[in-house]
């Protein structure tokens, strides 16, 4: 499956961003998204991911209750909507997939999958 990521931007502190992760290439259906993140120095970490039924969420501490991810499975897309964002949320934001239908969190290492990544950029 293929990915393309979308939506970044520069946005100042406490406004919302909403990303678009576009596949395409197999039965996006089938697919566990996740969206990751990678600020200048740092290690790639996960933010959260959304199971193949959209049943199934899970974030990373640092932005639930502020992000909300979502997937429409008709326009092979899955949503990440960012609200309230902070300084700290800058990052080169990606999606990635894996093939499967279970729902626990996965390591970025574990993902098959990955699209190129957009820029998301936090002013204060």
């Amino acid at each position: 499956v293929q990915l393309q990521a979308s939506g970044g931007g520069l946005v100042q502190a406490g406004g919302s961003l909403r990303l678009s992760c576009a596949a395409s290439g197999r039965t996006f259906s089938d697919y566990l998204v996740g969206w990751f993140r990678q600020a200048p120095g740092k290690e790639r970490e996960f933010v959260a991911d959304i199971n193949w039924s959209a049943i199934s969420t899970h974030y990373a501490d640092s932005v639930k209750d502020r992000f909300s991810i979502s997937r429409d499975n008709a326009k092979t897309t899955v949503y990440l909507q960012m609200n309230s964002l902070k300084p700290e949320d800058a990052a080169v934001y990606y999606c990635a997939a894996k093939q499967i239908y279970s729902s626990r969190i996965y390591r970025a290492n574990e993902y098959d999958y990955w699209g190129q990544g957009t820029l998301v950029t936090v002013s204060s």
